[in-house]
């Protein structure tokens, strides 16, 4: 019988300088998603002589939309779906048949465009929640909300530039932001009923 042979090892040295070229390369040609969150601006800080007088709001002129602990709409005195929420909120915005329940219409002038438009300009839309709400329906109200505006802005910008919103340049979407600016008011959550 002959010698047995002896089976060679494998050269591991290499490995680990592999996986980490491995890493490298897959954490530079990932991309992160980082467009999470709500658009939102803070308000400015109330100057001086507004700290001490109090901003009132007629009734008519402010929607609110309340989510429960159980994720149940009411949108003003009505129960309501989410698949309410944006046609209810472009209702409201626009008060095109100036119903005296909704936001009481005012004239807007736009001297960039020599018209004047009539607008609801002191319209506040109120989201309240409850501190047991599910994200994903505070987040699909906040949606809904954000599209009834997008919507409107699209068919004023159509109906002024002959383009959507997002095709305008800086100055015309300003004009359109002024004539229908977004007023999303979010009030602290509550706990309703029970202990808190």
């Amino acid at each position: 019988m002959g010698k047995k042979r002896k089976m060679p090892g494998l050269n591991t040295s290499s490995t680990a300088d592999i996986s980490f070229m491995l890493l490298i390369f897959f954490l530079v040609t990932t991309s992160m998603d980082t467009d999470q969150g709500l658009a939102r601006s803070l308000p400015k800080p109330p100057e001086d002589d507004q700290l001490n007088n109090e901003i009132k709001v007629k009734e008519r002129n402010i929607l609110n939309i309340r989510i429960n602990k159980d994720n149940y709409l009411l949108i003003g005195d009505d129960y309501a779906t989410l698949a309410d929420v944006k046609e209810r909120a472009k209702e409201f915005i626009k008060n095109e048949d100036n119903k005296p329940n909704l936001p009481e219409l005012k004239p807007h002038k736009v001297k960039e465009l020599g018209k004047t438009f009539m607008v609801t300009e002191n319209h506040v839309i109120s989201v309240q929640t409850d501190r047991g709400t599910d994200y994903g329906v505070y987040f699909a109200v906040q949606d809904a909300l954000v599209s009834a505006y997008n919507e409107i802005r699209d068919e004023f910008s159509k109906q002024e530039f002959g383009y959507k919103y997002d095709q305008l340049d800086a100055d015309q979407q300003k004009i359109v932001r002024d004539v229908y600016p977004q007023k999303i008011s979010e009030a602290e959550p509550k706990k309703y009923g029970g202990q808190q």
